[in-house]
């Protein structure tokens, strides 16, 4: 169908009553109506200042570091390469469309997240719920960066200090992969201990292969284990827990067990951590000040909103693929990598007849991509009214995918390495979460040539994929804000954003004591543990039941002059909310408490868990109680009228408020299935 230069158009297709297109397909008119708009909205509403910025801003929003330290290792556990199938399906039924639902909403309304729902006034506190969670998200989540900056600064060390034992912090149970060790004299091949009970050497390295029950005591193993020796790998390799292993009566009468130095620099020297939540000691300056230089980046770069966040996102989004490249490229040249490669894509079918593995994969796909927080609406909502949304959310939520799978290459090929320098299975190296990219890779690392030059570039890649998610996160608080008091607001963002980071900086300091690490598993483990899959669920029924999918479809094809496929709208009505309902209800069933380390968080501590995940989801029947008691009449009409739009709510662009006023009544009374439904039965 042709549309010629904004004229008023009606599709043959479209059934009586269907609202009057107003649509400019012709390139130069397109080109015209944009500059109109900026002009009409220069002083109303920033805007991108070129389409690629937004496009890298998704891809940098929905890339993290969870891509890096938790698809490979989930993919190694549920099938290898046949993961790719539940992963890619999921994407396709729940992910892409969720996301092109909120891209449309952000762009079409040209508001942030907290007032998009006017759409829908009986659920406005969905807006505040994405407002809540990304700002708890936000102040946890600069945790993670202050550990990477704090990794970062120790990587320009001329020794990294996670490559051997011998520091302050280390214990007497600290394995040093290095290879050296001044305890042991290269020169001979037994060293004795005080029962004459001779510790078998080869070539000067502790060779654990001739270590038996019959020639070597407990009491001689007990003695190296308390001793100030660091116990180095052999040449062959030596798998962490080996000692242990040996002898299993002998780690049970010790209270530690074999870390290597990497480890130890994670837990004695980052963390510094307590015995559990009951005792947070001291402030940790090191984090502290860590965690207060990761704020201050996140600030400059929000400092101007989009129009410095789309200057950013050209190195924050395309560099850490550059540093992929380079590591994926030197991690096959390492011993192992090959095997490890072949772990992580050798697919296993046997697995898919797992309902656990699909619905892994879905809640990946979620996590991943990132609806629901209220950064994608907040980001889209800067776009141009006629901006191409559904190739920008193709190419972010393929660019999303495919680098999941692509870290997962970067990340086994050092795992296969690390395997076979310690002689163990990929699986018993293989780990996720901030174990992989705080222990293990670094670890890894150390072994290399010229390891600081690795670690730079790791930990700075690290940090670039973390900056781009915190970004989408805090903005949406922001704008939040701005739209709330747009005239006391609007002209003071850089006050605002310097004064919300400093309160987040001040509430997560809890986060940079010896205790930290406690506070921050309990805040990881519980702000997004239900509300997100809920408000999913939610923005599903609103758009494809209560506002109506035809009408949305209508709001779409004002903006890009075509309306979405049958695909889009069966996603949107019946497939993504039932596929969200089964992950959110399989969620519940199998949800754990949160465990880290072996320390089991007590009572009070997992009260305080569900009631902070339960915070985000307050605004939503506080809002229909609301709602609902300003409406009058009698309960229908009442629940009638809150679910019809409200009066502000409309396109973005001005020159299409008008026309679509025009056409509100119109739309009002075409029929759909709820409004039947009153009419029906009257009650």
């Amino acid at each position: 169908m042709m549309f010629h230069n904004a004229v008023s158009t009606k599709t043959c297709q479209d059934p009586p009553g269907e609202m009057a297109v107003f649509i400019a397909s012709d390139a130069n008119t397109r080109k015209a109506l944009d500059a109109e708009e900026d002009d009409d909205e220069e002083e109303v509403r920033d805007q991108w200042t070129r389409g690629l910025d937004f496009v890298l801003s998704l891809i940098g929003y929905a890339v993290g570091v969870s891509n890096l330290w938790r698809f490979p290792y989930l993919t190694l556990r549920n099938g290898g390469g046949a993961f790719l199938i539940p992963f890619f399906f999921f994407m396709t039924l729940a992910g892409i469309p969720l996301f092109y639902l909120e891209v449309c909403l952000g762009q079409f309304s040209g508001i942030s997240s907290m007032f998009v729902w006017r759409m829908c006034p009986l659920f406005k506190g969905v807006g505040y719920g994405m407002v809540i969670v990304s700002g708890m998200a936000c102040i946890y989540y600069n945790a993670v960066l202050s550990w990477v900056i704090y990794y970062l600064v120790n990587s320009f060390y001329s020794e990294l200090p996670w490559a051997h034992c011998g520091n302050w912090w280390n214990t007497p149970t600290c394995v040093d992969s290095s290879g050296a060790n001044s305890s042991l004299s290269s020169g001979d091949n037994n060293t004795f201990f005080n029962d004459n009970t001779s510790l078998p050497l080869l070539n000067g390295i502790l060779d654990f292969h001739s270590l038996n029950s019959s020639s070597f005591s407990n009491d001689s193993l007990y003695h190296l284990w308390n001793s100030n020796f660091s116990v180095p790998f052999n040449e062959s390799g030596l798998n962490a827990s080996f000692l242990c292993n040996w002898n299993s009566s002998f780690c049970e009468n010790t209270e530690d067990k074999v870390k290597t130095a990497a480890e130890e620099f994670w837990q004695y020297n980052v963390l510094r951590k307590t015995e559990g939540l009951e005792d947070l000691g001291g402030l940790q300056m090191h984090n502290a000040i860590c965690l207060l230089v990761a704020w201050v980046l996140v600030c400059l770069c929000l400092i101007k909103g989009v129009k410095s966040l789309g200057k950013v996102v050209y190195v924050t989004a395309l560099l850490p693929y550059a540093l992929l490249t380079i590591f994926l490229i030197r991690g096959c040249m390492l011993p192992g990598a090959v095997d490890g490669i072949i772990f992580y894509v050798k697919p296993d079918f046997e697995k898919l007849k797992s309902f656990t593995v699909w619905i892994e994969a879905c809640v990946q796909v979620f996590y991943s991509l990132g609806p629901a927080w209220g950064g994608l609406i907040t980001m889209a909502s800067f776009n141009k009214f006629h901006n191409n949304c559904l190739r920008d959310v193709m190419i972010a939520s393929l660019a999303d995918g495919l680098t999941s799978f692509y870290g997962g290459f970067v990340i086994f090929a050092v795992v296969g390495f690390m395997a076979k320098e310690a002689n163990v299975t990929v699986t018993e190296v293989a780990t996720q979460g901030p174990g992989l990219a705080l222990v293990a890779y670094p670890e890894a690392i150390s072994k290399l040539p010229i390891p600081q030059l690795w670690a730079v570039m790791f930990f700075f890649m690290l940090l670039l994929l973390g900056l781009d998610s915190q970004f989408g996160m805090f903005e949406t608080v922001i704008c939040g804000l701005i739209d709330a008091f747009p005239k006391q607001l609007r002209k003071k963002r850089i006050m605002l954003t310097f004064g919300l980071a400093l309160i987040s900086y001040c509430v997560s300091l809890p986060i940079a004591t010896r205790g930290g690490i406690y506070v921050f598993t309990l805040l990881d483990w519980f702000v997004a543990a239900f509300c997100v899959m809920l408000t999913s669920l939610i923005e599903c029924i609103i758009i494809g039941w209560l506002y109506g999918v035809d009408k949305f479809c209508d709001d779409i094809e004002l903006m890009i002059g075509r309306r979405p496929g049958i695909y889009m709208k069966v996603c949107w009505t019946v497939v993504t909310p039932l596929v969200m309902l089964v992950a959110f209800i399989f969620t519940c069933a199998k949800y754990t408490l949160p465990v880290y380390d072996g320390y089991v968080f007590p009572t009070h501590a997992n009260a305080i868990g569900f009631l902070i995940s339960v915070i985000p989801l307050i605004p939503i029947p506080a809002g229909m109680a609301y709602v609902l008691f300003k409406e009058k009449g009698t309960f229908s009409e009442r629940l009638y009228s809150s679910v019809q739009p409200s009066p502000e709510w409309g396109p973005g662009a001005r020159r299409y408020k008008a026309m679509y006023e025009d056409h509100k009544e119109e739309r009002k009374h075409r029929p759909y299935w709820l409004k039947t439904l009153f009419r029906r039965n009257k009650f």
